[in-house]
Parts: structure tokens; C-alpha cells; sequence
């Protein structure tokens, strides 16, 4: 038997009943088409399992439709919804994405760069594997628009989409300490990143305002399984604070995890301030209170930018700082207060 012939952009116009310059247009974005008319060649399309061949598009037209993401790690979900995120924005006007993950080494994060960038993508959206973002330079030499996201240096000349760190650092600490918590953990992963410093930032600004001791700052590193084996042998030197605050998702679970195995009871011992909020936040028993990143956000306005640089736009790099803002749920409470034995007799 003969293997059946893949179903061309002439097979779906005829299906759809449109030209085949109007399919093209609907499938590779290029031009604006009336929304019953874009329902009817999808409709097409799908029926006839219709793939369109990006490469032969891109030689036709001389212009790629496929956009680059590289981020850290694909083991962190917060990068994985940021990748969500910008891939939402950009799949109604025709293009595709390529992703590709650093494994937090920036040794692997230029091999894959150069991979990314060997495929000529219209343009990069980038999470730096550390601040100083050595491997630029490649993104330079291409020519090509890119924006950074989430992890930047202070010097860096670059399109940049990014939250304000310190306010959420200060915002989940002046909770806590309005509900009366002194002894305060703060778990960070990496020190050397300039978000986890920030938040650190904002932390110690909480407490200069509130007039109240510094919290203690534990950097425990990039895995679950680090931040969890750090955590515990916190515990057992010194002992438990009232309130912890996890600076990353891996932090928060991990803190999760070391509670348990130490049989920690959230909040009625420690009370816990996560970051990064996910449904299972909200679903977890107790919900866990958390700073929620604008990840949607994000995504839509590092779009939004590179769309500008593809089309031309040649202004000033621009840098958009978007707020998180605080969860509160059953994770954190007050401090009960000293019982007065004076009243009781």
C-alpha cells in the first residue's frame, strides 16, 4: 500500500472554501483575517491534520516565525510558567517556540544558546543562568532582538522584564511581623543572584522599619533535596524559629518537607510565607501563604517588547518592573500571647 499523501494548504482551502493565500495568512500570522474565516481554516486544518512547514515558510518569506526561550532549569515550575506564559501570547499570530534549559550552568547555557540561535529564531526571550549573563555576547553577535527575564545584572543594556524584589521581600516580612513573629528564618537558594538578594533587601527593610532584629539568612542552594538536607540540619544546631520565609518554590516545598520529617506543625509552631503561588498553594492543608509573581504578566509584557524589536522598534532598552503581591491563607498566624498567671488567681 502506498503511504498517504500529507494534506497540502490547497486541500485545506478547498475544505475551508477560502483561497490558499488566505490559509497562509491564518496559519502563519501575517496578516490580519475575519474571525469566521480564521474559525473555518483552523476547522479545516484540523480535520485534514495539517501541519504547516515552518522551514519552507521561513525560505519563502525570508523571515522566521519561531521564537527562542532558554531559561535555567525545566525541574523549576516557575520557569516552566513563564515558558506557559509567553508561549500563550504568542501562538495567535503564528509563531512557535523553542525551548531549551541551562541546567544552571553557564558553560551548558551557551551550547544551548548557540543551538537556539543556529535555528535563526526572530528572537530570544532569555532567564540568565547567573547574573553577570556572560554568554550575551552571542546574542550580540546574531543580530538578533532578545529580552531578558526575571535574573538581571545591575549593568546589563538589555530589553528587561523582571518583578520588584525588594517590595516582596519587605511585603511577606512586615506580615509576619504584624502578627507579632520576631524569631524569623529566611531561606534563600543562592546569595550570588541579585533577586534572591533583593528580596533579602527587602526583608531587612521590613525589620529596620519595624525597629526589630534581623531575621537569620540560610542560603541553602538550587535543589529540593539541598534546601530539605540544609533545613534539617538547621533544626538540629539551632533549634526552630516562629516563622520561616522560603525565597524560591524549591525553598518553599522543601521547608514543607523538612517541617514534616521533624514533625513541625504549620502554623501552630511555624508559621511559613512561600513564594511563587501555585494551585497546590492553595489546596494544601493547611493553604500556604505566598508572594505571587505576575507570571502572566511577565510573559505578556517580555511579548509585547520583542514583538516591538522584530518589527523594527529601535528605541532605548526599556525595563518593566512588575509588583507581586501577598497571599495570605492558613499558613501563617499571630503569636498567641504570654499568658498573665497574675489574672488567674
Amino acid at each position: 500500500m502506498r503511504a498517504r499523501k500529507p494534506p497540502t494548504m490547497t486541500d485545506v482551502a478547498k475544505r475551508a472554501g477560502v483561497s490558499p493565500a488566505t490559509v497562509s495568512n491564518v496559519l502563519a500570522g501575517r496578516k490580519a483575517v475575519d474571525p469566521d474565516l480564521v474559525a473555518r481554516v483552523r476547522q479545516a486544518a484540523a480535520e485534514l491534520d495539517y501541519q504547516i512547514d515552518r522551514a519552507a515558510s521561513h525560505l519563502r518569506g525570508g523571515k522566521s516565525r519561531v521564537i527562542g526561550i532558554l531559561v535555567p532549569s525545566l525541574e523549576n515550575t516557575f520557569f516552566t510558567s513563564l515558558i506557559a506564559a509567553v508561549e500563550r501570547q504568542l501562538q495567535e499570530e503564528g509563531y512557535d517556540i523553542l525551548v531549551a534549559s541551562a541546567n544552571d550552568d553557564e558553560r551548558v547555557e551557551r551550547r544551548r544558546l548557540a543551538a537556539l540561535l543556529s535555528w535563526r529564531p526572530a528572537g530570544v526571550i532569555i532567564v540568565p543562568a547567573h547574573d553577570s549573563f556572560a554568554n550575551r555576547d552571542l546574542l550580540d553577535a546574531a543580530a538578533l532582538p532578545y529580552v531578558v527575564l526575571d535574573r538581571v545584572g545591575t549593568d546589563l543594556q538589555a530589553d528587561i522584564v523582571a518583578i520588584d524584589n525588594v517590595q516582596a521581600g519587605r511585603d511577606a516580612t512586615t506580615h509576619l511581623i504584624n502578627l507579632g513573629h520576631r524569631d524569623i528564618w529566611v531561606v534563600a537558594s543562592a546569595l550570588k543572584l541579585l533577586n534572591i538578594r533583593q528580596r533579602c533587601e527587602g526583608v531587612q527593610l521590613a525589620c529596620r522599619e519595624a525597629g526589630v532584629k534581623l531575621p537569620k539568612f540560610i542560603e541553602v542552594g538550587m535543589t529540593f533535596e539541598a534546601v530539605a538536607e540544609s533545613l534539617e540540619g538547621q533544626f538540629e544546631t539551632s533549634g526552630r524559629p516562629s516563622a520561616v520565609i522560603a525565597l524560591t518554590n524549591f525553598a518553599t516545598m522543601a521547608v514543607l518537607a523538612a517541617f514534616s520529617k521533624n514533625q513541625i506543625s504549620v502554623p501552630a509552631e511555624v508559621s511559613l510565607v512561600g513564594f511563587d503561588d501555585y494551585a497546590w498553594m492553595s489546596a494544601s492543608n493547611p493553604s500556604i501563604t505566598a508572594i505571587r509573581q505576575p507570571v502572566n504578566g511577565m510573559g505578556a509584557a517580555a511579548w509585547d517588547c520583542l514583538r516591538r524589536r522584530i518589527g523594527g522598534d529601535v528605541a532605548a532598552p526599556t525595563r518593566h518592573e512588575l509588583t507581586a503581591h501577598l497571599k495570605i491563607r492558613q499558613s501563617t498566624r499571630a503569636v498567641p500571647l504570654p499568658i498573665d498567671i497574675t489574672q488567674r488567681q
